[in-house]
């Protein structure tokens, strides 16, 4: 049996390991290496990958396909060392040795990160470490990739309606109709990620505003990333039953995963989150006024892929019993702010730049009214003696009885708005 030697280090780090890059940006690692003995290494390749896969399984035949978006090879040297004549160099123990590799992302569309049931789009470095007599040792990092969709765009800010009218019968016996239209006042959308405090500093101004009416201690750090709530989806809609059957109206976002592959199609749907409205009884309507539907972590849509793509929908719907589902669908698209400027974050930026924290006056605080004494004349005041709201009557077996106290003072005068010496003055 033959034993291989593996050195004592082998690691890859990217210089901005939670970054999440665009087209055109430059990706930068290092490759660490430590070696426990004298060790002859005939290079050091790296070699980069982003490809969108497909793959399924429909009776005997597998279907399979990819896409590449980026391919990147290189081979790697180390600054000031010497080597020989082939390339290789002697790494000696006690030493560690940094191997600097970097790459551009290609310019224009491409695919989104993404992992689902049939498919995946992934981007990944790997390291690969050539001695000689030795078999090549590798390593392998993966890094997120991100396609910013713009939900700024007038398609995508312009409202989406439809309706719908669905005839209900009994054993073939017309049961009058269900009838449902809906509107929201855009398509795009987006989700509830964590984000930067560059992309959405109303957050930022937000937070702290709510820390001083609370009157708590300042922070010493505000951190550079703040939770989104992500956006609400408001929906208007109007539902009408004159059947003789109890609906129920719901609402619902659905994601719809497409692939394909050998010129077949395998779509993946799922509901992410619902809400619902009142039972409407026979002869009955309902209308939904700003019915809200929360935006949460979402992945972007995927929207140009040849594969593979990632779709939202808002489904707004009616069960009916005994009958099959009445269906809207109003389609949705889902962006990130990382990498745009949606209309929260440029309306954030507007009311940043009109405040800032060095001169953010905050109001006084209210004066104090004034003391009971001070208005009450003496001569008015009452001198009969208080009585404890609660009077223990029996320390022992008896409960505490609750007792309206007495006046001690007159009433207060009357309150009014009207200064009194503007009102003399008046008269006068």
């Amino acid at each position: 049996m033959v034993m291989f030697k593996k050195v004592k280090t082998f690691v890859m780090s990217f210089s901005e390991p939670d970054k999440i890059y665009c087209s055109g940006e430059k990706v930068v690692g290092r490759i660490l290496v430590e070696v426990a003995e004298v060790t002859r290494v005939n290079a050091v390749k790296v070699l980069a990958c982003g490809v969108a896969k497909v793959n399924w399984t429909k009776g005997p035949q597998q279907c399979r396909q990819e896409m590449e978006y980026l391919r990147f090879e290189d081979i790697l040297t180390l600054e000031e060392q010497p080597t020989d004549g082939d390339g290789s160099v002697i790494l000696r123990p006690g030493n560690k040795y940094e191997y600097k590799f970097g790459f551009e992302l290609p310019q224009g569309p491409l695919g989104t990160t993404f992992k689902g049931k049939y498919g995946c789009v992934d981007y990944w470095v790997k390291a690969f470490l050539e001695r000689p007599s030795f078999p090549t040792q590798e390593i392998k990092k993966r890094f997120e990739v991100m396609d910013p969709v713009d939900v700024n765009t007038p398609e995508l800010l312009s409202p989406v309606a439809a309706k719908k009218e669905k005839k209900v019968s009994c054993m073939f016996i017309p049961d009058g109709r269900v009838s449902v239209s809906a509107q929201i006042d855009r398509k795009g959308f987006c989700d509830g990620k964590s984000l930067l405090e560059q992309g959405n500093k109303q957050s930022w101004v937000e937070g702290i505003l709510k820390w001083v009416s609370r009157k708590e201690k300042a922070p010493v750090l505000i951190p550079n990333v703040v939770p989104s709530p992500g956006d609400d989806i408001c929906i208007n809609a109007d539902f009408e039953n004159t059947c003789s059957r109890i609906v129920v109206p719901k609402a619902a976002i659905i994601a719809k995963h497409t692939y394909l592959a050998n010129g077949q199609t395998k779509v993946f749907t799922q509901k992410l989150s619902c809400v619902r409205g009142n039972h409407i009884i026979s002869g009955m309507s309902e209308s939904w006024r700003g019915k809200t539907i929360r935006v949460k972590k979402l992945k972007p849509s995927i929207l140009g892929c040849n594969i593979l793509r990632v779709e939202y929908f808002l489904q707004i719907y009616v069960s009916v019993p005994g009958s099959k589902k009445i269906i809207l669908e109003l389609p949705l698209v889902i962006g990130s702010r990382s990498g745009i400027g949606s209309r929260s974050s440029s309306m954030a930026s507007q009311a940043s730049s009109e405040m800032s924290w060095v001169n953010l006056n905050l109001p006084d605080a209210p004066e104090a009214p004034p003391c009971y004494l001070d208005i009450v004349p003496e001569d008015h005041r009452l001198e009969s003696p208080t009585t404890p709201l609660l009077d223990d009557t029996d320390s022992f077996d008896s409960p505490i009885f609750m007792y309206a106290p007495e006046f001690k003072f007159m009433p207060p005068p009357t309150y009014t708005e009207v200064d009194p010496c503007i009102a003399n003055n008046n008269m006068q």
